[in-house]
């Protein structure tokens, strides 16, 4: 599949599912998505979400911000389209998109647990949000299955995800992030995928710009995404992997810090 079939794909699904996800909110947990549409035109795109569904800032207390419907379309739009090609790209060494997604994947878990409890959202100044501790049973099955893939897919790799695999762990974790809440926390927690996919941009950003201007194209990164410039520089792939995944531990201890500091 060519790479803009595919993106149109992506865009698509990712549209999709938050046109369901914004109506689903409005629903108030009997989601009546058609109507909900409806009743959007006909407000002349005006009508406004629950508080449940503002942006949330993390490490401010009670700071939030009301999107509408339309921006949290757009939200998660990008949202969910952004994790699933960014775990993509981030998807070039053996065991280094897996890891990172699991320990991602179960700080969600702790969000969904908290949102999804009347007593300890009260308690830590978060929505509630009805339902969202069933999230769990999911997360819970990406989570072992993601360290079952991990046995087979440490170096050297008999196992490759491809891209079914990372783009649909992508997509979920950002799908997982929106219900929750956490568009933010998740920005936080998955800086290794916003570093590669932002050298990726860079680069080849950089790279059209010289060429335009100057006739011959010019990198910044030896090789991008990320992973593969450290590669370069002669750092071994175990290296880099285990590296990345120190830093995942750490964003995602700080993103779970912001459940409490404030």
């Amino acid at each position: 599949m060519r790479s803009r079939e595919k993106y149109f794909w992506q865009s698509l699904i990712g549209l999709l599912a938050a046109f369901y996800l914004a109506f689903a909110v409005s629903g108030k947990g009997n989601p009546q998505v058609l109507h909900l549409f409806v009743e959007w035109i006909r407000s002349g795109l005006t009508m406004p979400l629950p508080p449940a569904a503002d942006l949330i800032v993390p490490f401010f207390k009670s700071v939030s911000y009301p999107l509408g419907i339309a921006g949290f379309i757009v939200l998660t739009y990008f949202v969910i389209v952004g994790a699933s090609n960014a775990v993509n790209l981030t998807d070039g060494a053996d065991g280094l998109a897996i890891m990172p997604t699991v320990m991602v994947g179960g700080s969600l878990g702790v969000f969904a647990y908290v949102t999804g409890n009347a007593v300890f959202s009260k308690y830590l100044l978060f929505p509630f949000i009805p339902g969202t501790g069933e999230l769990l049973i999911f997360i819970g099955a990406m989570v072992g299955a993601g360290l079952a893939f991990l046995w087979f897919n440490a170096y050297p790799a008999q196992v490759f995800m491809g891209d079914v695999g990372a783009l649909a762990l992508g997509a979920a974790l950002g799908t997982i992030a929106v219900i929750v809440r956490q568009e933010i926390v998740l920005f936080i927690m998955g800086g290794v995928f916003v570093v590669e996919t932002l050298s990726v941009m860079i680069q080849v950003g950089y790279f059209k710009y010289t060429k335009r201007k100057y006739g011959q194209g010019r990198r910044i990164f030896k090789m991008a995404p990320l992973h593969h410039h450290f590669e370069q520089l002669g750092v071994k792939e175990s290296q880099v992997v285990i590296r990345f995944w120190i830093v995942t531990m750490m964003l995602c201890l700080a993103g779970l810090a912001s459940l409490k500091l404030r």
